[in-house]
């Protein structure tokens, strides 16, 4: 008989993130809030 293992898979956003896959996430939402920062100043600095 065959069986599903999807419970065994973590997902890719985990509600509850490891440690690790945490600071991750924080990395790159850090990232990307300074990209959306700095293209916000040059549309508001440019003529």
């Amino acid at each position: 008989m065959l069986r599903c293992e999807t419970e065994a898979m973590s997902p890719v956003l985990d509600p509850n993130p490891q440690n690790g896959q945490k600071k991750l996430l924080l990395v790159f939402g850090a990232m990307l809030l300074i990209t959306v920062i700095i293209g916000v100043i040059a549309s508001i600095a440019s003529p």
